[in-house]
């Protein structure tokens, strides 16, 4: 796990600025504590900084060199695979210096090219470059665990691993993106390929984008998931299929030449990796919980049970979020404006978690792989009252989208979307500022600007384009391209590596993601049930406690801050007059906001998130 970062000047004749990529590389020593490298060719420099995971040695330093020095690549992540692909390649002739995962992707790219993709099985952001050809190329692993970001311009092609590091290449001028800015507020993250700053792209998931020649290329698609590929079997043997793929996924994870544990939530996922990493370790596994003051918030108990169960090593901190000095912090690791507000407790547990062991697995994507949000649920009633007789769903949608109760702003939006098309229903289950909120808090400028909701017009178009043959997998397909690598994976790749902590996903394998995406949606989600088959999985292994719980979020108790201990800064942050002459809200409508939340009204993830954008403002664009 690392940092990576690099530049492609413009002209082939022109020298990069070496200045630049080790400013940049500098920006994430967090990344990379343990070592550093730069290489240079011609119009290419590479900048590496080293979180030693896999041969601690010398010889494993990146940036690698093919036998000759004319091929160099860097690495940020690990590849699974490597075992295998490396002796392929001592068949093949290849010379190896090291015992490095990442040494094998320059052997491979000799071999087989661009498409030297197609066979790694892992998590990576990489950079590569052919000397002879004049060719760089840049990829990210197929669902987007490790992120990678570029800026072109007129000095050439500039990247890096994390948005604040690029802003270090002093290479763009740093200009807020007003598209993003809207899309942000309704998903309270940045959708690929925007960023929060003008002119700078995230290299989306699955995607290589590759220069030649003096030729600065656009990123295309090397792999989409696809579920149009249907599997058959009964239900018994399709679970007894997962088992085997979970089983595995784990198992390739647990190659680590430093300490590794895992995080322990309490929840189904995070509990099956843990039941799976005890059949394959030695040694009790590492485990580690964060809960917290408020026993609603507290999912202690249920991580204390699993790890009885299997007797690991667990270690658990109680926190007291100290948003003064946490915040500020993450605003500048994210780099650009994010407002999940699970990114704190996972903050605070991989800062702790860091304190035990270098690598961690977590269960995270097994919400998106096997339908367990309660949106999908909302979903599946919303297309049974649809299909009652006319005219019910109509008067029913009146009826629900005119509840008069404060509190039931949630289900009034539900009733009044349930006429409309499943992907608008789903993203107003989603979305944590609808348009409509959005359009009341605008400035006028922004109402002008955006009539049309763009973030809906985006999920219809991935909606249509998706492969699903079912209504549940369509949704799972939506929520894997856009919420799984943009949200999900982003906030732990954010997390983690602010503490030199490197996570490791089983659940977002590619090979398990494959198989999943080919279930049937009626194995994942069944009357009101999530998850059915990876219950099925879990019920030799993990306590009935565990198994029937239900779904809780990695949250925090925003309503209750946003209206008692946050209420007076977020007055001060959202209603100060350098906040009020940014054009983008209303002074008056933010202050209603406010008023709201005072007077009962659940907003609090709203003002979350505008707290959230005005801070970024402030870090990243008025300095």
């Amino acid at each position: 796990m690392c940092g990576i970062a690099g530049m492609l000047a413009a002209e082939l004749a022109a020298a990069p600025d070496m200045d630049a990529v080790q400013r940049m590389c500098d920006a994430m020593v967090h990344r990379g504590p343990d070592d550093h490298g730069y290489f240079r060719d011609g119009p290419c420099a590479l900048g590496h900084r080293r979180l030693s995971i896999i041969d601690l040695r010398p010889e494993a330093a990146q940036p690698m060199t093919n036998e000759n020095d004319s091929i160099a690549v860097i690495v940020n992540g690990e590849i699974y695979n490597f075992q295998a692909l490396r002796l392929e390649l001592e068949r093949k002739g290849h010379t190896f210096k090291s015992r490095s995962d990442s040494e094998v992707v320059v052997h491979l790219y000799e071999e087989e090219g661009v498409d030297f993709l197609d066979r790694l099985r892992g998590m990576y952001a990489i950079a590569l470059w052919d000397g002879p050809r004049k060719r760089l190329v840049l990829a990210r692993d197929r669902f987007g665990k490790k992120p990678l970001f570029y800026h072109v311009g007129a000095d050439g092609l500039v990247f890096a691993s994390e948005l604040g590091a690029l802003a270090a290449s002093g290479h763009f001028e740093r200009r807020p993106d007003i598209d993003a800015i809207d899309a942000f507020l309704c998903l309270q993250y940045v959708p690929s390929p925007l960023t929060g700053f003008r002119g700078v792209r995230k290299l989306p998931a699955g995607s290589r984008l590759v220069c030649e020649g003096g030729r600065i290329g656009e990123p295309t698609p090397y792999f989409r998931l696809r579920f149009d590929q249907p599997r058959q079997g009964s239900l018994a043997e399709l679970t007894e299929q997962l088992h085997a793929q979970i089983e595995d996924a784990v198992r390739v994870r647990m190659v680590s030449d430093v300490p590794l544990g895992a995080f322990l939530s309490g929840g189904l996922d995070s509990s099956l990796i843990v039941a799976m990493m005890a059949r394959h370790s030695s040694a009790p596994v590492k485990t580690f919980s964060v809960g917290f003051t408020s026993k609603d918030f507290s999912e202690l108990p249920y991580a204390q049970m699993v790890a009885k169960r299997y007797g690991t090593d667990h270690h658990e901190l109680i926190v007291q979020p100290d948003m003064t000095s946490v915040v500020p912090q993450f605003v500048r690791h994210y780099g650009e404006p994010f407002a999940d507000s699970s990114a704190l407790p996972t903050w605070y547990l991989c800062q702790y978690t860091r304190t035990g062991v270098t690598v961690a697995l977590s269960g995270d994507g097994g919400d998106e792989a096997f339908s367990g949000y309660r949106r999908y649920a909302h979903s599946r009633t919303a297309r049974a009252l649809r299909r009652l007789p006319r005219p019910l769903p109509s008067l029913l949608a009146k009826a629900i989208g005119s509840i008069p109760i404060p509190a039931a702003q949630q289900v009034r939006g539900f009733g009044r979307r349930l006429m409309k098309p499943e992907h608008v229903r789903f993203l107003g289950l989603a979305a944590h500022i609808p348009h409509e909120d959005r359009m009341a808090l605008y400035s006028a400028d922004m109402r002008g600007r955006y009539v049309e909701d763009q973030t809906v017009k985006r999920f219809g178009e991935l909606y249509a384009a998706s492969t699903a043959m079912d209504p549940v997998n369509r949704l799972l397909d939506l929520d894997i391209q856009t919420y799984l690598s943009d949200d999900i994976l982003t906030k732990v790749d954010i997390a983690s590596m602010a503490h030199s902590l490197e996570v490791r996903c089983p659940l977002v394998d590619q090979d398990l993601m494959v198989f999943a995406a080919s279930l049937p949606g009626s194995v994942k989600l069944r009357g009101l049930q999530s998850k059915l088959i990876l219950r099925e999985v879990a019920k030799p292994l993990l306590p009935e406690k565990i198994l029937n719980r239900p779904k809780r979020g990695f949250g925090l108790p925003i309503d209750r801050w946003m209206r008692e201990d946050l209420a007076p800064l977020s007055r001060d942050i959202l209603l100060d007059q350098t906040a009020r002459e940014r054009g983008v809200f209303e002074p008056s409508a933010i202050e209603s906001l406010l008023l709201g939340q005072q007077r009962g009204e659940p907003r609090g993830d709203q003002i979350w998130a505008l707290m959230m954008l005005e801070l970024w403002y402030r870090e990243f664009i008025d300095r």
